[in-house]
């Protein structure tokens, strides 16, 4: 089967143009990561960053090795990855411009300290999520080394949960990040499996159901 090619506005599709190999995927989150102790913590701004797996889960963050915080990652193995809201932007961006080296950024951003439950790290109480773990292995992969991790617990403002405790993400209004940019998560489209849902059938009406009922002679 021949690929298609189109041409300029068939369809409505634009025509497309191509570039040299880039770090380009978008949305990501800009999360911020706290690494180190409670003597000696430090957090910077991270956007390579995911889930690698579910079971067990999994996620992964990359650092470049001159940046402060790795060595303070290599050192004690932990981080704790958070998912910062909107209005976090400003701090967001100062974090990951400058370093842990000279200014405490816990300081200068406005952060609030925490105890985590199962890492010696600090969380930041300010944002709505974060993920505590555990390093499990470190790959070199250029410009940046890659740092796998268990995640050991999740841990979210309270102001999340519903009354049956199920987490609802569009209440903590998230901050994404793309190609330089900051944005806000617009509104939901969908939700997973959402295309293969089935049309819920309602049952047949009974005969005479929903018919107007003729008014009663002499009734008001």
């Amino acid at each position: 089967m021949k690929t298609k090619v189109y041409k300029n506005e068939e369809k409505g599709i634009p025509a497309r143009k191509s570039f040299s190999p880039g770090a380009l995927t978008a949305p990501l989150p800009p999360a911020l990561v706290t690494v180190g102790d409670e003597e000696d913590a430090n957090v910077l701004t991270v956007a390579w960053t995911g889930i690698l797996a579910t079971v067990p889960p999994k996620t992964y963050i990359s650092v470049r090795p001159s940046r402060h915080s790795h060595a303070l990652l290599k050192r004690t193995g932990e981080f704790v990855l958070h998912l910062p809201s909107a209005d976090m932007a400003k701090a967001v961006d100062y974090a990951g411009i400058f370093t842990g080296a000279k200014v405490n950024k816990f300081e200068k951003c406005g952060f609030e300290k925490v105890k985590s439950e199962t890492v010696s790290v600090p969380t930041i109480a300010n944002c709505p999520v974060a993920l505590e773990c555990r390093v499990t292995d470190i790959l070199p992969m250029g410009s940046h080394d890659v740092f796998m991790a268990d995640i050991l617990r999740v841990s979210c403002h309270e102001t999340l949960l519903d009354e049956k405790g199920k987490i609802h993400m569009e209440r903590a209004g998230l901050l994404a990040y793309a190609h330089g940019e900051y944005y806000t998560l617009g509104k939901r489209v969908g939700a997973f499996g959402f295309s293969a849902a089935k049309k819920k059938k309602h049952p047949p009406k009974k005969a005479g159901e929903g018919a107007k009922k003729a008014p009663k002679k002499g009734g008001a």
